[in-house]
């Protein structure tokens, strides 16, 4: 018999914080403006992909270890603060070289190996973002029955809240594709769209390291 319990509740809930735009969303978006549909699906899968890695995590109480530890969660937290300012400046430095030189920029990543690294930078991202570990572990068991519920039960609604939200990205990141992909092959305006994305990175960087 599972644990599970309002499950419709959940699911309404789920719905309502996927549409809220957070960081998972404007990685995706970012990455989808400034190089292309392909680029933002494998930033899309890399997000995935750490949201199931918290989702095992917090199913085996490893989250709530790190989040009992205030000395283990910042660590976590600045070194994820770090990689998206590491990926933020890599894009400000690719949209100001031969700025002036009037040479498209590459518009995404062409090959599987950038595939690859776009992959590995999402998953590195969401993963070492501790605050969403802490979600689930505060979210999910308030629709599971203490001392019925399972690590089963918490991995159900951790896929299912995780298939929503990407879901929901999904829709999004295609919405954005189509609005800016007129726009992409212009040199100019691909730098500018480089540029914005590295600053957006490097904004949702601070707002990690800064946030309580």
């Amino acid at each position: 018999m599972t644990g599970i319990h309002d499950f419709p509740a959940f699911l309404l809930a789920s719905v309502a914080l996927a549409v809220l735009p957070g960081p998972d969303t404007l990685y995706v978006l970012g990455r989808t403006v400034a190089q292309g549909r392909r680029a933002g699906l494998w930033s899309l899968a890399g997000i995935g992909g750490g949201c199931l890695g918290h989702v095992a995590a917090s199913a085996l109480g490893l989250s709530a270890l790190i989040a009992a530890s205030p000395f283990a969660f910042e660590l976590v937290k600045l070194a994820g603060a770090l990689y998206l300012a590491w990926i933020g400046v890599q894009l400000l430095r690719e949209a100001w070289r031969h700025a002036g030189d009037g040479v498209p920029l590459p518009a995404v990543a062409a090959d599987e190996a950038g595939g690859w690294q776009l992959l590995r930078q999402g998953v590195i991202t969401n993963l070492l973002n501790p605050k969403v570990g802490l979600f689930f572990i505060s979210f999910l068991p308030q629709f599971v029955t203490p001392g019925v519920g399972t690590v089963g039960d918490f991995v159900l609604l951790g896929l299912t809240f995780v298939g929503i939200g990407l879901v929901w990205i999904l829709l999004l990141m295609h919405t954005t594709d189509l609005a800016t992909r007129h726009f992409r092959g212009r040199a100019a305006v691909q730098r500018w769209f480089k540029a914005s994305t590295g600053g957006l990175f490097v904004g949702l960087a601070a707002k990690l390291a800064l946030d309580r």
